[in-house]
């Protein structure tokens, strides 16, 4: 009498964790849409003004902008007569030397530093490699002139090409004259302004502040320390300290300059704290989703509602990056063996570390955390055919002729924010064939970086104010 009980609760038992096996699987699994390497459209450079204007400053010191809007493009834009197959090889070569510069800079910025060492100022960007992954057009001077500027948080400093050049790299639009500009001025030496930067130069002559970008290639910008009002859509923003070069020289693309994000007390976030409270965000689309472009908004509104935030952490020897603190990676919903917080951790000498940025396309985990992933996601990933190594990348699938194919979730867990990654950004396309690679990639430095490739889709959140980074999950719309 007792065992049909017994074998009823047994079968139902059994089907139960069937069916949680089974939904398990489902939740943990997502689909990937199979699309080829995108074809950028070509920009040109124009004078005019962005049509939508969102704010205009007549007041620029009472006004409180709640938020201005930009829309950003992809570098690939400027070589327009490249194949997609070219663009993407390229985009894998800046980005090593991206990579290079910024693991650099934070070794260097554990070095005692020499005591008047002359005029320098040692900055590494992605414009520097003709890496600056993102531009947005912007306008300088008074009247304004419309020019296309990278966007880095990998560097502080704002600077422009300016006539008249002792010699300038080819740029989309003309090269900034400060001459037709009614708002431009040079920094006094003696101006607290110019002391900000980390060995100015000063004019005998003119007894006026000169400052120097110099870069891990051996590129440079030089030129006078100024202030001059930019322009966003229509909203001014006056007095923002820039470096307007007059000689500038190596690797740069397109762009007429570089507008640094980054933390130091040099960047626009900082500088211009009083009037967009030292808030920013940004949403980078999918290349080959170009039905929307991606965006950047200041101030305020920049905070999405949906966003998970992380605490920023502080790097005692260097404040320009973004700090973040990863405890830990899943796959498949399951927690990665071998990866934890301790693999990233920043000490108090200011090495290793994980940093989120822009300019840096796939992203970067120190070796052991690069090696336990990619041999977890292989082992869930199995059912997809694998294909040569491509690059950088050691993982890479044969998906010709799909259409769409199922592929183990990836979750990055950061402090307080766990960040579901959408299947294209982390299996992406390396050819038109069909190849498609696990976009992560270890590295030997102590250093990790979370790429833009893995930052798609997300708005991404800088508030400064409140020393935290967010993700908004579909932040893009």
């Amino acid at each position: 009498m007792e065992a049909k009980p017994r074998n009823a609760l047994l079968f139902l038992f059994t089907t139960l964790l069937f069916l949680h096996t089974v939904l398990s699987s489902t939740l943990h699994y997502q689909s990937l849409v199979i699309n080829s390497l995108p074809v950028p459209s070509a920009l040109t450079g124009t004078n005019s003004e962005p049509e939508t204007v969102t704010a205009v400053a007549s007041d620029q010191e009472s006004l409180d902008f709640n938020g201005v809007d930009l829309e950003l493009h992809h570098v690939d834009a400027l070589s327009s007569n490249s194949t997609p197959q070219d663009l993407f090889n390229s985009r894998l070569r800046r980005d090593a030397l991206r990579v290079e510069s910024l693991t650099s800079l934070a070794v260097a910025a554990n070095r005692p530093r020499a005591v008047g060492s002359g005029f320098s100022s040692s900055i590494i960007s992605g414009l520097a490699q003709g890496s600056g992954e993102y531009f947005t057009r912007l306008g300088v001077g008074t009247p304004p002139r419309y020019v296309y500027m990278v966007l880095d948080t990998g560097s502080d400093i704002v600077w422009i090409q300016c006539a008249p050049c002792k010699k300038c790299y080819t740029q989309t639009d003309p090269v900034f004259d400060p001459r037709k500009s009614r708002s431009f001025a040079k920094i006094p030496c003696r101006s607290p302004m110019c002391r900000r930067l980390d060995s100015p130069g000063c004019s005998a002559k003119k007894q006026t502040c000169l400052y120097q970008v110099s870069y891990g290639d051996g590129s440079f910008t030089v030129g006078d320390f100024s202030t001059e009002t930019l322009t966003f859509r229509g909203a001014r923003v006056g007095r923002v300290a820039l470096g307007c070069g007059h000689d500038n020289e190596g690797l740069f693309v397109g762009a007429a300059g570089l507008l640094g994000l980054g933390r130091g007390k040099l960047s626009f976030p900082s500088q211009t704290g009083r009037r967009f409270n030292r808030k920013f965000s940004y949403c980078l689309v999918d290349r080959s989703a170009s039905s929307r472009p991606s965006s950047m908004v200041f101030g305020n509104s920049a905070v999405s509602r949906t966003a998970r935030f992380t605490p920023l952490l502080s790097n005692p020897k260097l404040n320009t990056f973004y700090y973040v603190e990863l405890l830990g990676v899943s796959v498949g919903g399951t927690r990665v063996p071998g990866i934890s917080a301790s693999l990233f951790k920043l000490d108090q000498t200011g090495n290793g570390g994980v940093i989120i940025d822009s300019g840096t396309s796939v992203t970067r985990l120190t070796r052991p955390a690069y090696v336990a992933l990619r041999d977890a996601f292989r082992s869930d990933a199995s059912n997809l055919k694998r294909a040569a190594d491509f690059s950088l990348f050691d993982t890479c699938y044969d998906l010709s002729g799909m259409k769409e194919v199922k592929v183990p979730t990836v979750v990055l867990h950061f402090r307080g924010a766990d960040v579901s990654l959408p299947a294209s950004n982390y299996l992406i396309p390396v050819d038109t064939s069909g190849t498609f690679c696990f976009a992560f990639a270890g590295t030997l430095s102590g250093l990790s970086i979370i790429g833009n490739i893995q930052q798609q889709g997300f708005r991404v959140v800088y508030d400064l104010a409140g020393s935290r980074v967010g993700f908004a999950p579909r932040g893009c719309a």
